[in-house]
């Protein structure tokens, strides 16, 4: 079986339309989103996109989808991660916000479990650096005959082996640090590959504009777009974030 894994699309819709035209993509038995996939500037067409693809989507839960459903139902607590989420979670038709909401926190095929941040919570923080002794609470719990376990929510794309497991964090699709572009991840009886899709930024960013309706979409994607964080920038500012249980 070959697995394509996309996470964190942010509602990014030209670079999901990019991913998901890789002939990789297209040939893949499965798709699994490892969550964090509407909260962006165009949060409805990129859930309409994946809904069309069927069957072959497995469907993971990110916190940022479960805010989006917080919001929307009232008992979000604290202030928005960021100023997109509000306005994509008043987007949301209801339907989309029931299949947001019934999102399981990870999916499991064959030795693989496929989560958005960690095996047992959805906005925990692991980098590709953190020791031993963390990843070691993280995967507290996980049966052993888990032997791969695919994650994202850092957005930066990385595998590495850690006490014989396998841990492959899949980057982002919709806002990618460390270089520009997204990044997904390709599992196959080859092992899993770090995949990457060059895109013009700058059409990206102009059909953003021109086709979203969010009041700060020109702000967004001068950020998140035009400008690329690199993974030293996101590490220092994630590191404070991984001690401990949860976000």
């Amino acid at each position: 079986m070959t697995i394509a894994v996309l996470a964190d699309i942010h509602g990014v819709l030209p670079a999901l339309e990019a991913v998901l035209a890789e002939p990789d993509v297209q040939a893949a038995d499965l798709v699994v989103l490892a969550g964090d996939i509407a909260s962006g500037p165009q949060p409805v067409e990129t859930l309409d996109v994946l809904t069309g693809l069927g069957e072959r989507v497995v469907w993971v839960r990110g916190n940022a989808d479960r805010e989006l459903v917080e919001m929307v139902r009232g008992t979000f607590v604290g202030e928005p991660p960021d100023a997109v989420s509000p306005w994509a979670a008043a987007e949301l038709r209801a339907d989309q916000v029931e299949l947001l909401a019934g999102l399981p926190l990870t999916a499991t095929i064959g030795d693989v479990l496929f989560c958005h941040a960690t095996p047992r919570d959805d906005i925990e923080m692991v980098l590709v650096d953190s020791p031993i002794s963390r990843w070691a609470q993280v995967f507290t719990g996980l049966p052993m005959e888990i032997r791969t376990v695919v994650c994202g929510h850092t957005h930066m794309p990385y595998a590495r082996q850690v006490d014989r497991r396998q841990v492959v964090n899949a980057g982002s699709v919709g806002m990618p640090y460390g270089a520009p572009g997204p990044t997904w991840a390709l599992l196959s009886e080859h092992g899993a590959q770090l995949r990457y899709t060059p895109i013009d930024v700058h059409k990206a960013a102009d059909r953003i504009v021109s086709e979203s309706s969010y009041p700060g979409r020109e702000e967004w994607v001068a950020e998140y777009l035009l400008h690329t964080y690199s993974d030293t920038e996101a590490l220092e500012a994630f590191r404070p974030r991984t001690e401990g249980s949860g976000g």
